[in-house]
């Protein structure tokens, strides 16, 4: 099959969202599938109000169109609700082409987060956005059921995987690398409001708070807590590195809609801390790997101790392959 998937998150973003569109295409090509992916790239554009390092396309529709057409491909997948997706999603509309999204992001809790609107009108819109899709991905059981209450339909899960020839428990002397005082509270994501990331650097807790990710509010954080530790963005086996060095993962964010680094984590042997909202309670649940607390400080004091060999073996059974086979059932092919 010949898939367009059009995305406005696509490098040099990087992000849970990113990272699983890249997997499962790297595997869908490695079953033989031809893919066309289509973002921000090639087109004008401006910096994200409120988050500059995120650039998105302007006026993108009339390239847009002229690229989908000259790829003709069978089958059109639209990742996201900004300008590249919306594009798209008048594209498929004018020619009554069958197509599929996903919900990766809280759309109207982010723009809610840094502007002053409701969720309301914000729904509305993205509920608009999805509605004309054949299938709507979501990656929970739920927020499947949080959307149905809010109205969305032709809801169906896409779960998610995760590295574990990359993320991996190491020694105790390669944990050691940061010298930092034990035991090491550890946040990996993007630095930004809706991470709520204060709700863990606040926390009473001894030893050290580590934060790994860059963002529009990591040089605020840095000054507002100069006791915790900001190392910025690592990639590859150097992010890998670092969350084996922690020793638990708090993970503070009441608005994602997954929440990739949990597995990350897990595959790393280190048990995590969350609330008990959306994403978590489909990750962690009941499962001896973590803890879940509406105190976020109780739940990362239960966790501190979880064997790590528990974690892993719960990673090792969330594979990639599951989640490209179910994205690529999902799709709608037209041609």
């Amino acid at each position: 099959m010949h898939l367009a998937l059009v995305t406005d998150a696509w490098y040099p973003q990087v992000n849970g969202v990113v990272r699983t569109l890249d997997t499962v295409t790297g595997l869908l090509r490695q079953d033989g599938h031809d893919i066309t992916i289509l973002s921000h790239e090639g087109f004008r554009t401006v910096p994200l109000p409120t988050y500059p390092e995120i650039r998105i396309a302007l006026l993108p529709y009339r390239r847009l169109s002229r690229l989908l057409d000259e790829a003709a491909p069978q089958a059109i997948h639209i990742a996201t609700e900004g300008p590249v997706g919306f594009a798209a999603w008048r594209y498929c509309r004018r020619r009554g082409y069958p197509f599929t999204t996903a919900y990766h992001t809280r759309f109207p809790e982010y723009v809610a987060a840094r502007l002053p609107l409701t969720l309301a009108p914000t729904y509305r819109m993205v509920r608009g956005f999805h509605s004309s899709a054949v299938r709507t991905m979501v990656a929970t059981p739920t927020l499947r059921s949080e959307l149905q209450d809010r109205g969305f339909g032709n809801l169906v899960e896409w779960g998610r995987g995760v590295d574990v020839d990359l993320f991996r428990p190491r020694p105790q002397a390669e944990r050691d690398f940061l010298g930092l005082k034990r035991p090491i509270w550890l946040y990996v994501g993007r630095v930004a409001v809706e991470k709520n990331i204060r709700a863990f650097l606040d926390l009473d807790l001894e030893g050290s708070k580590l934060v790994v990710g860059g963002g529009p509010q990591l040089e605020q954080l840095r000054r507002d807590y100069p006791d915790a530790c900001f190392v910025g963005p690592k990639y590859g086996e150097d992010l890998a590195r670092h969350y084996a060095a922690g020793d638990v993962f708090v993970f503070p964010s009441l608005t994602d809609t997954f929440g990739l680094v949990m597995l990350e984590a897990l595959a790393s042997g280190v048990p995590v801390a969350a609330f008990p909202v959306t994403g978590p309670l489909d990750v962690i649940a009941d499962a001896p790997i973590g803890r879940l607390d509406r105190d976020l400080g109780a739940a990362a004091r239960a966790a501190l101790g979880i064997p790590a060999e528990a974690c892993r073996a719960f990673a090792l059974q969330r594979s990639w392959r599951r989640s490209a086979d179910q994205f690529f059932s999902a799709l709608a092919p037209f041609r």
